[in-house]
């Protein structure tokens, strides 16, 4: 495999298109590579752009990786993840995340994490599959979905694993709006440019605001749930 993210500058908005030539999952060599590309656009004050490959956005934690390695690889994978997922709702910057395929178990998670989220219409899976593969749902993705995703859809979402195609996860939070797949990084950057032109101090201050108080929940909780949930 090739680097699994490539890293394009647009103006005020730093394009991160992830692509492992498979399904995106998310492994510490794919979770480095990100975390990378998000320094990068900090340093430079950029705005973010977050793609999947064409039918691909995340398929989630690689779970080869979590099985071979042990419970301490498979905690480390997963705090590794939600740490990514806080990182991206503290971005000094708008975050948008065009959804261009299916989005499973973390690759959901990144969605509710980011601050716009712009999916490609068509028969994709977007959702939690925990509970359905016998996972116990972690705190920090609870705690994600109780504010992003709609009230009447929380339980289907995470205590029934319900999956959702794009315009059904529109209606419960997954997702802000669908377009046609060629247009998705099209749209994806529109809106981050038009973000990314708001003045920046009130925008983060408004967004911390409105989400300090799940994030801190999980910044709490991360390291003492995942430790329960993958002993040894």
């Amino acid at each position: 495999m090739g680097e699994p993210l490539q890293y394009e500058s647009v103006g005020e908005v730093a394009v991160l298109r992830l692509d492992d030539g498979k399904v995106n999952a998310l492994s510490p060599t794919v979770l480095e590579a990100i975390n990378k590309g998000l320094d990068r656009a900090q340093q430079a004050k950029q705005a973010v752009v977050l793609l999947g490959r064409p039918g691909r956005f995340s398929a989630g934690f690689d779970l080869g990786v979590m099985r071979s390695g042990g419970p301490e690889v498979a905690r480390n994978l997963v705090i590794g993840g939600a740490r990514l997922a806080l990182r991206l709702a503290r971005h000094p910057g708008p975050v948008v995340i065009g959804c261009t395929g299916h989005a499973l178990a973390m690759g959901a998670v990144l969605l509710l994490a980011a601050d716009l989220r712009i999916g490609a219409r068509g028969e994709s899976k977007i959702g939690f599959n925990e509970v359905a593969i016998g996972m116990a749902t972690p705190i920090f993705l609870l705690e994600f979905a109780r504010e992003r995703i709609s009230k009447r859809q929380l339980l289907r979402a995470t205590v029934q694993a319900e999956i959702y195609t794009p315009d059904a996860a529109v209606d419960a939070g997954f997702l802000d709006r669908i377009v046609d797949s060629d247009e998705v990084f099209d749209v994806a950057l529109s809106e981050a440019e038009r973000l990314a032109v708001l003045p920046r101090a009130p925008y983060l201050r408004t967004r911390s605001l409105a989400r300090t108080p799940t994030l801190a929940l999980i910044e709490e909780t991360l390291e003492a749930d995942i430790a329960a949930a993958f002993p040894g």
